[in-house]
């Protein structure tokens, strides 16, 4: 499959999730073509994105028009108005858009995404949720999904690791996760290694199923 990592991305859709996507894909130096049914937030955002456009989202000629079915990536941001979402995901899979992503506020409504066709379907709202649940309880200082069922998160090391090697530790043994890098307190982070010794001062990136990261957070 061809790389399109550098192509231009259609977001449809302006609201919080839209346009912030919008605005950071811009400030990344990618081409955005921004749309959304609404006048007046695209007049609200045509100084800060190149290409903003009031149009129909849901109607295929509009799209066409629009030039979409150029494009090989696309963002559908609409989210409380399920069946603009539905449809307008719809008529990108009907474009044949190869690479599909599609904004969701509730299981049933990602479930219907993936079903008509969008490749990739994302809960933001649960997402952030959920991160800064863990963020709050104290025991992470980062934490993000890297998959449904796995997770990197950024902590402290837990007493039990310091002093003492990562191969002696048993870390992978005992909890099934990889310690990923060491940040000392120079500020540089470094690839560890089973000879890495952490100390109390460290931060550590640790990798493992979601279900692993968290008990092993817990004895921190």
């Amino acid at each position: 499959m061809a790389d399109h990592r550098d192509e231009p991305v259609v977001v449809i859709g302006l609201g919080r999730f839209g346009s912030a996507l919008a605005l950071e894909l811009t400030e990344r130096g990618t081409e955005v073509l921004a749309v959304d049914s609404r006048p007046k937030v695209v007049q609200a955002l045509s100084g800060e994105l190149t290409h903003a456009v009031a149009a129909d989202c849901t109607d295929m000629e509009a799209l066409r028009q629009l030039g979409v079915p150029d494009f090989s990536k696309a963002v559908v941001g609409i989210g409380t108005d399920i069946e603009s979402s539905i449809l307008a995901t719809s008529l990108l899979v009907e474009l044949e858009i190869e690479d599909i992503w599609a904004k969701a506020i509730s299981r049933q409504h990602g479930r219907i995404l993936g079903r008509i066709g969008a490749h990739h379907v994302v809960f933001p709202e649960h997402d952030m949720g959920e991160r800064v649940a863990h963020l709050v309880s104290g025991r992470m200082l980062d934490y993000v999904e890297v998959d449904p069922n796995h997770a990197i998160v950024k902590l402290k090391p837990p007493r039990d690791l310091v002093g003492v090697t990562l191969r002696e530790s048993r870390v992978r043994s005992r909890y099934g996760l990889t310690v990923v890098s060491v940040k000392t307190t120079d500020g540089e982070y470094s690839h560890a290694t089973p000879d890495t010794v952490l100390n109390y001062s460290d931060v550590i990136l640790v990798l493992g199923r979601i279900d692993d990261v968290e008990r092993f957070a817990a004895s921190n």
